[in-house]
């Protein structure tokens, strides 16, 4: 079976940047959940936002940007409308800086049904208070009328995920999905992605800090260190990982009934930056 995702030399780099972001990662996707994971500025958020082309006034370049039977390398932005939100989908982190906060929360999530299909207002009505339901957000109809700062920000992101699901994308690139939800509700809206991922055959690029999450719910994950892939490994050989930077972020995490002695620290290296996985 053919990828998804066809990714090849993938580099981009900020408007004023003296270097790049992103510094030339390759990677694959299949009908599979795969698992970015990284320090803060490693580039995982870069490479899903480039992938959507979200990232103005970036130069973004690859030899190889391919999405199912579409070359991303070539579409304009015009042309990206028809993909972005349709085809491809991205679950945005921070619901307080991705949500409009003078619209209600309902005709937000509705206007993603009605720009891609053709469909009257009740009828994407009914579809985004059915989405609602489906991330498990009590009287949708009551929250579908609310404005952002009226909900909470475990709410906001439920509402996010719905957003983006609601086309039946190909392709679903979370960004911290679960950052803002409790331990029960977390659980549920893995299980929906889950699901999309076994039912219907999408592709899942999940974006974390998390390692515990990615160990347990993805099927490969890409270490990335500045800007660069240093590692790839199946998510149930995580701690079995070979490059130190991958055991020093492993050796990170508290862990609970473990040895109460002071955290290991990163010894960074300079050739790490060189390193391709």
């Amino acid at each position: 079976m053919s990828p998804i995702l066809e990714v090849e030399n993938l580099k981009v780099r900020y408007a004023g940047a003296t270097s790049d972001a992103v510094r030339g990662i390759s990677f694959t996707l299949g009908r599979e959940r795969l698992g970015i994971v990284g320090e803060s500025g490693s580039g995982k958020s870069t490479v899903g936002r480039a992938l959507l082309k979200l990232l103005p006034g970036a130069t973004i370049s690859a030899d190889r940007l391919r999405f199912e039977d579409i070359d991303l390398n070539g579409l304009s932005e015009r042309q990206m409308l028809s993909v972005r939100g349709r085809r491809m989908s991205m679950i945005l982190q921070d619901p307080k800086f991705s949500l409009n906060p003078i619209r209600r929360v309902g005709d937000q999530v509705a206007e993603t049904y009605l720009r891609h299909f053709d469909v009257s207002r009740s009828a994407a009505r009914e579809r985004a208070l059915a989405m609602l339901a489906a991330v498990k957000i009590r009287d949708p109809e009551r929250v579908y009328g609310q404005y952002p700062h009226e909900i909470s920000g475990g709410m906001g992101q439920r509402v996010m995920i719905a957003m983006m699901l609601l086309a039946d994308p190909d392709l679903v690139i979370a960004d911290e999905p679960t950052s803002a939800l409790d331990v029960t509700v977390r659980l549920q809206v893995l299980d929906i992605l889950d699901g999309l991922v076994r039912e219907r055959g999408i592709g899942l690029i999940m974006i974390s800090h998390d390692l515990n999450l990615v160990r347990n719910f993805c099927d490969r994950v890409l270490i990335m260190y500045a800007g660069r892939v240093v590692e790839t490994l199946s998510a149930a050989d995580l701690d079995h990982a070979e490059h130190p930077y991958t055991r020093g972020l492993l050796a990170a995490q508290p862990r609970i009934g473990g040895p109460r002695r002071p955290l290991a620290v990163l010894d960074r290296k300079p050739d790490w930056l060189e390193e391709k996985a």
